[in-house]
């Protein structure tokens, strides 16, 4: 809520629109859409592939992207990152409000119990959840900011500067936070496959179809780490909310993470060859 925004903000405060290149970022939703309609209709049409579905094509594109990509490209490299982040959950969680909401409703009256659900009001407000939200928000603020060519007087700036550069190393050490409260037990092995899918077979859909589409350089090379990234906690919200597949999803982030140590390595060296 404080340190996020901050960084998101500032960065795009300074970036124009005629900057972004938007290709790799649509290349990247049609490899995780791909992904995920697969493990949707190989799990079955459920809450639990639903939510199975997210967890291998949601990405921590925040608490470890940012810190990751700005550390490994630059500055270059997030305004990549961020063009990504600015409809990375708007677009995924979106989706998956609408799959879980058909499939829930679709459970329940097999069931015979529940009443009429309202898709649309359902569809509004899941994409308004995404946009006011501590991540798009400032990024969309920052880019429009930036349109107006005015430049941010010293006393905001610094304040602004101080708080972005604290975000990195905090939300790393909030990441080992969260991996001390974790137990995988039984569920090691489904986490494992799903860590597989998560680290390794997105980042290398999103190579597939970004050489196929003829596109090289820095701009791809983000995405398809961004892909490699260890599952993002907004996961974990999805199964709790709907009920389904809660132990497994938190097992799943742990394993992501840690499998996130040798995947991110590997397709980062890989990446680099490509480059």
């Amino acid at each position: 809520m404080v340190l996020t925004p901050a960084l998101l903000f500032r960065t795009m405060s300074t970036v124009h629109v005629e900057q972004l290149n938007f290709k790799p970022v649509a290349m990247y939703f049609v490899a995780a859409l791909l992904l995920f309609g697969s493990v949707l209709l190989y799990k079955g049409l459920s809450r639990r592939a639903a939510v199975l579905a997210l967890a291998c094509t949601f990405s921590n594109t925040v608490m470890i992207g940012i810190p990751l990509i700005g550390l490994a490209y630059g500055q270059v490299g997030l305004v990549t990152l961020f063009t990504l982040i600015s409809v990375h959950a708007l677009i995924l969680l979106t989706l998956a409000t609408i799959v879980l909401e058909m499939v829930s409703a679709r459970e329940d009256q097999l069931a015979g119990i529940g009443g009429e659900r309202h898709m649309a009001m359902t569809v509004l407000l899941a994409i308004k959840g995404g946009i006011i939200h501590p991540v798009p928000l400032p990024i969309i603020l920052g880019l429009l900011f930036a349109q107006t060519g005015l430049v941010l007087p010293a006393v905001v700036d610094k304040p602004l500067h101080l708080l972005g550069n604290a975000f990195g190393p905090v939300a790393l050490v909030l990441v080992g936070v969260t991996l001390t409260q974790v137990q995988i037990g039984e569920h090691l092995r489904s986490a494992l496959g799903i860590s597989v899918l998560k680290n390794l077979a997105l980042p290398a859909l999103v190579a597939a179809l970004g050489l196929g589409l003829g596109l090289s350089g820095l701009h791809l090379t983000v995405m398809i780490v961004a892909a490699a990234l260890p599952m993002g906690a907004n996961v974990f919200l999805f199964a709790q909310r709907y009920e389904v597949a809660q132990d497994l999803v938190t097992a799943s982030m742990a394993v992501s993470t840690v499998l996130g140590l040798a995947s991110i390595t590997l397709v980062m060296t890989l990446v680099g060859w490509l480059g």
